[in-house]
């Protein structure tokens, strides 16, 4: 049976309540996947993104996903394609960029959830309107960064985010203090110089510091 809109929100809402960043990740190689999940994980930031941007994304979905205590989703999800890729390879969430009727339909489908992208107050009443009240804001900083996203808690309180684009350490509390932000999403903790070079303690330690960002700063 496929999973309703509702359904689909909630369990994306449980996930992003995990930690108050979601690492987005690019692989390049899929024999690093393992080690940078375990480095995220040990650090606090059980819940992954990865970004199917790649050939090794999907393999590396399929490793992450055996890590204990990972939740590994997949990202830039955007053709009907991508979800049963990304489900056959153990994704167990999803997140897009924004949503078409039939990107939507192919993850209540798949019972995939889904984490889809909205940068406007419009696009936010649609996918409402679909059942879906948990949404990536994309992309953050270009569309207005925190400021833009207060704005749009005043007239869609019912509405909770993920920000996504242009987050960093420097600017994810001023995100997370936001009353309709659940979570952000971000790269800084996995820096491609660092997972190139198997620097797995150094990524632990990137991803303690943001498992501590506080929410309501």
């Amino acid at each position: 049976m496929s999973m309703t809109p509702a359904q689909a929100s909630k369990m994306t809402r449980e996930i992003c309540f995990l930690a108050p960043i979601i690492p987005v990740l690019v692989v390049e190689d899929a024999a690093q996947a393992t080690g940078l999940a375990e480095a995220l994980v040990a650090g606090g930031l059980p819940a992954l993104e990865v970004t199917l941007r790649t050939p090794a994304a999907l393999e590396a979905i399929r490793a992450m996903s055996k890590v204990p205590g990972s939740h590994v989703g997949a990202g830039t999800l955007i053709t009907p394609a991508d979800v049963r890729a990304a489900k056959q390879a153990g994704a167990t969430f999803g997140v897009s960029p924004g949503a078409t009727d039939a990107l939507l339909a192919a993850c209540e489908e798949e019972n995939l959830p889904l984490l889809p992208g909205a940068a406007t107050a419009s696009e936010a009443m649609r996918l409402l309107a679909r059942g879906y009240d948990m949404l990536k804001f994309f992309p953050a900083e270009a569309s207005g960064g925190a400021p833009a996203l207060k704005a749009i808690s005043a007239p869609l309180p019912q509405i909770n985010f993920c920000p996504t684009g242009g987050v960093t350490a420097e600017n994810a509390e001023s995100y997370l203090k936001l009353s309709n932000v659940v979570c952000a999403g971000g790269s800084w903790v996995a820096p491609q110089g660092l997972v190139s070079a198997g620097r797995w303690s150094e990524v632990e330690a990137l991803a303690r510091a943001a498992s501590k960002l506080n929410l309501r700063a």
